[in-house]
């Protein structure tokens, strides 16, 4: 165990060995996995083959149907497609494994980012011979284990209708993360996960973030009175994640 407080536990150990979390025993798993598109993490290799990362992908997946209750929900966020090494429909693709492993498929919300202006490639330029399509968004794609319905936990939600009613459309807006100002290659806004919680789990649930990095996932599951469990096989974000979740849980102790 690399730190545990009252509300959140960090694990710093790999997603496909860890024993650390029990069978049968998350409300919620929100995470944006490794996109494989070849970035620099300090422990993780981005660059696998197309074959190899859906083969990750099965065996991290698996372990997540285990870790879930009966009535546990799963918000995966990952790419629409991607054309780094070639086109490949990922969110289709991922999809598809997911309920072929024994995920029940409830929904797909489409994050509109607008980075649009990130590109640097478009294929034939201003000719019709291979032009890129390219849209500036990624997918939350929703699942659970057995049954939709939820049964267990407080039963006590805290979102108001204003946010029902946002979050209930399934195209979501609000920018992206700054990999400078969080000190990660791939950070996702806090606003992501804020949605994904409030919506699917209940007060005082617990919040597994598999992929943790810089620990978004726990410190919206703190702010948002659940217990959050973050797995980061890399210890430099493991402090990283750490260091933010301690920062908030000393800052709320002040008021």
């Amino acid at each position: 165990m690399f730190f545990r407080n009252e509300t959140v536990t960090i694990i710093n150990e790999n997603v496909l060995t860890t024993r650390a979390v029990e069978k049968d025993s998350i409300d919620l798993i929100v995470t944006s996995p490794p996109y494989n598109v070849d970035i620099k993490y300090n422990a993780n290799d981005d660059n696998l083959s197309y074959a190899d990362y859906l083969a990750f992908s099965e065996e991290w997946f698996s372990r997540c149907l285990q870790w879930l209750k009966p009535d546990g929900r799963f918000c995966l966020n990952i790419p629409l497609d991607k054309n780094k090494g070639g086109q490949q429909h990922v969110g289709a693709d991922l999809t598809k494994l997911a309920t072929a492993l024994g995920f029940h498929y409830h929904s797909t919300i489409v994050w509109n980012e607008g980075n649009i202006s990130r590109r640097t490639a478009w294929g034939s330029w201003l000719k019709a011979s291979a032009p890129y399509v390219i849209a500036p968004v990624e997918l939350i794609l929703v699942l659970y284990k057995e049954r939709w319905k939820k049964t267990s936990g407080s039963g006590q939600s805290d979102m108001n209708k204003e946010e029902f009613m946002e979050w209930t459309n399934g195209l979501w807006t609000f920018p992206g993360e700054s990999k400078k100002r969080i000190g990660h290659p791939a950070p996702f806004p806090a606003e992501l996960p804020r949605r994904c919680i409030k919506l699917f789990s209940y007060v005082d649930d617990t919040v597994l973030d598999p992929f943790v990095g810089s620990g978004t996932t726990l410190v919206v599951a703190h702010l948002n009175q659940r217990r959050g469990i973050g797995i980061e096989v890399d210890k430099g974000y493991c402090t990283l994640a750490k260091e933010r979740v301690s920062l908030v849980a000393n800052q709320l102790r002040l008021f």
